[in-house]
Parts: structure tokens; C-alpha cells; sequence
């Protein structure tokens, strides 16, 4: 489950790598050919560490978007909800190694990555700094969380790195299941009692503003873009392409089930065929990405613990005699 890669105006440094006009001439010649380009191609200094950030970025969601809905396993309402719950968690810690392992192609070890993110360096996406209250906000997160992270995976697996394209193809089948299994779950609400609706309705005004709104990112005037990531395939639609395509293909799923959405404003203009809607607090964004979120010191905290609890068997694994492979996704 992922959003989109969320950059750091104050990260934003001239390189001080000087490309080779050439090589740099016929890597634009491939990407624009459709080409893919793999860990061994040469590649400009600023592509690589763009690609290093979004797919440790990536992973991290990943693995701390297991989190909230991993809390809900033993307070599954039925055994069958239980049984699809394990499974999903199970899924969602597989995406982040197998992204952890396509962002070690391009230099960058596991440990290092994990470590940036134990310490605070590394973002993760801000929906999950949000706390899971009851067994509707899981309904919600499987629906409208998953569904928003398909619709940024799916464009960016048509992007131009190879080991990233073909996890998010993986990962992009997955989490069509995932979907399926939000999406009953919140019907089944959605259908149920008057309290069971009652409480659907109430996790999604919460998730809507701004868990939701944030998701795919500040607009594109507050946010870090340029042509020439555009250009190399890196990113594939901006924050407002992706987030305009996820309420055409979700909020009028929401209203046919008679729920409402916390937005006044919310309307699709029929001339433009864009949505109007409420921007939400965009400087509430940028305090939870840089830690002052509801759960960001606990979802740390756990991810600490479990580092912490688990060395012993990182230690026992550890043979000098065996060779690592590295692998290539």
C-alpha cells in the first residue's frame, strides 16, 4: 500500500555529479524507445537517487502499513475475516522485501535502509500515522487505502526501472485481492445493522479528511516535480493526476451505497470532467511527514522492538562461509 513518493524541497541539492552528455543522450534515447533500464545500464547520478528514495520510500510503507491492520488479527469479527486479514498482512510484509530488494540493484544495502528508517531519515507514506479505532477503519483501509495504491502502482509500473516495474507488477496482483477484500468487508457494513453503518460512515469521515486527501501527495504547486523526471520515467502522473483518478473511479462507488463524504464542496464539474473538493490541511501533511503525526512514535517504537526482538535470529543466520547474491527483484 503506497501513495506517492514524497520529496524534500530541502533535500533538493545541485549534484555535484557531472553527467556524460553522450551517455546521458543515450539513456533519453531508450527510456524514450520504451526501453527499460537495469541495474547494470548506466544511469545519470540524479535518476538513481531519485529511484533509491521512492522505492526505500516504498518498502517502508509497506512494512509500516502492515502495522494497523496487523492490531486488528486477533479482533477479527469471524473466523473467515481473520483468515483473510493474516493472509493480507503476510502480503503486505512480502511487497516490502521484495522492494527492499530493488533498491538494493541500485546500491543502497537493506541495512542501511532500515536503519534510515529506525532513525527517523526515511518517510514513509502518512496514512499510516493514522490510528485503526475499529473494525470499520480496517474496512477502509482495505477499500479506499488499496485502491488508492493501485492506482499510483499501476502507473508507475509502466515507468522505465526495470527491477521496480516488475515488483509492482507482482505486487499490483496482490493487491487486486486486497481490494476485493476491503470492498466486502466495507459493504457488509455498508449493508449491515444501523450501528454496523453507523460505524462505517464515521471511519470514513475520519479517513477521508486527511488521511485520504493526502495520499497521493501535496498539488502539484506544492509539490517537488520536475520535466526531467518526467521525462526519464520516474514518475509517471503527478499527485493530482493520480489523486483526480482515484475519485473518479471510487467516490461514485461510495454514494451508490447511500454513505456520504465530509466535503461540501465535493462535485465533479461535467465541463472540465475534474473534481472540485476541499484542499485539506496541507501544513498537517508536512507536520506528520516529518514526524508529529498521531502514530509516528508508535509505529516507530514497534518497528524498534521488532528489530530489536529479532537480531538474535539475523545473528544465527549469519554463515561467513556462505556467499550473498544480491538480488536483481
Amino acid at each position: 500500500m503506497y501513495g506517492n513518493a514524497y520529496i524534500d524541497k530541502n533535500d533538493i541539492r545541485p549534484s555535484t555529479d557531472v553527467d556524460d552528455p553522450v551517455k546521458l543522450e543515450e539513456f533519453e534515447a531508450r527510456i524514450a524507445r520504451g526501453e527499460k533500464i537495469e541495474p547494470d545500464d548506466w544511469m545519470p547520478a540524479k535518476y538513481r537517487k531519485t529511484l533509491i528514495r521512492m522505492i526505500e520510500q516504498h518498502a517502508h510503507s509497506e512494512i509500516i502499513g502492515a502495522l494497523p491492520e496487523g492490531t486488528w488479527i486477533t479482533r477479527a469479527p469471524s473466523f473467515k475475516r481473520k483468515l483473510a486479514l493474516i493472509a493480507k498482512v503476510q502480503d503486505e510484509v512480502g511487497h516490502g522485501h521484495l522492494l527492499y530488494a530493488a533498491a538494493e540493484t541500485l546500491g543502497k544495502s537493506r541495512e542501511a535502509m532500515i536503519n534510515d528508517l529506525l532513525n527517523g531519515k526515511s518517510k514513509y507514506s502518512n496514512v499510516f500515522n493514522y490510528p485503526a479505532k475499529t473494525w470499520a477503519d480496517i474496512a477502509v483501509i482495505g477499500f479506499l487505502v488499496d485502491a488508492g495504491a493501485i492506482v499510483n502502482q499501476l502507473a508507475n509500473s509502466k515507468g522505465s526501472y526495470g527491477p521496480y516495474c516488475r515488483a509492482l507488477e507482482r505486487i499490483c496482483y496482490e493487491e487486486s485481492f486486497h481490494l476485493k477484500q476491503g470492498y466486502d468487508a466495507f459493504v457488509a457494513l455498508a449493508a449491515g445493522t444501523p450501528k454496523q453503518r453507523a460505524m462505517v460512515q464515521d471511519a470514513l469521515n475520519r479517513w477521508w479528511f486527511p488521511p485520504l486527501m493526502h495520499f497521493f501527495g501535496p498539488p502539484d504547486d506544492l509539490s517537488v516535480h520536475s520535466e526531467e523526471l518526467i521525462r526519464w520515467k520516474v514518475k509517471m502522473m503527478t499527485n493530482e493526476e493520480m489523486r483526480q483518478e482515484f475519485m473518479d473511479q471510487y467516490v461514485p462507488k461510495i454514494w451508490e451505497m447511500g454513505l456520504t463524504l465530509p466535503d461540501p464542496k465535493l462535485r465533479r464539474d461535467e465541463t472540465t470532467g475534474k473534481w472540485e473538493y476541499t484542499q485539506p490541511d496541507w501544513d498537517e501533511f508536512f507536520r506528520v511527514i516529518n514526524g508529529d503525526g498521531p502514530c509516528n512514535k508508535e509505529r516507530l517504537a514497534v518497528r524498534r522492538y521488532a528489530e530489536l526482538s529479532g537480531r538474535w535470529v539475523r545473528e544465527a543466520l549469519k554463515n561467513p562461509k556462505q556467499v550473498h547474491h544480491v538480488p536483481y527483484a
